[in-house]
C-alpha cells in the first residue's frame, strides 16, 4: 500500500504540474489510512507535494502513527 500511494502522490504532483486530472485529497488520505502512511509521508518529501496544505503536514505524520500502532497491535494479539 506505502508503494501505491508514494506513485499517487507522484501522479498528482505530476498532474499539478501540467494541469492534468489531479488525484483527489480523500483518495490519498484513504491510501494512508489503508496502510500506505509511510508512502504517503516519503511522498510528500520527495516530490514536495502538498507541503503547504496542514491537513497533509498533520495527517500524514499521523496516519504513519496510527499505521504503526495498528502494526503493533496486530503483532502483539495475533
Amino acid at each position: 500500500m506505502n508503494i501505491v500511494t508514494f506513485i499517487e502522490m507522484g501522479h498528482d504532483k505530476g498532474q499539478a504540474k501540467k494541469g492534468g486530472r489531479r488525484v483527489p485529497e480523500k483518495r490519498l488520505f484513504i491510501l494512508a489510512a489503508l496502510g500506505g502512511g509511510i508512502g504517503g509521508w516519503l511522498g510528500m518529501r520527495a516530490w514536495r507535494h502538498k507541503t503547504k496544505h496542514t491537513s497533509f503536514v498533520i495527517g500524514m505524520p499521523l496516519l504513519v502513527a496510527l499505521n504503526c500502532i495498528c502494526v503493533i497491535l496486530i503483532a502483539i494479539y495475533m
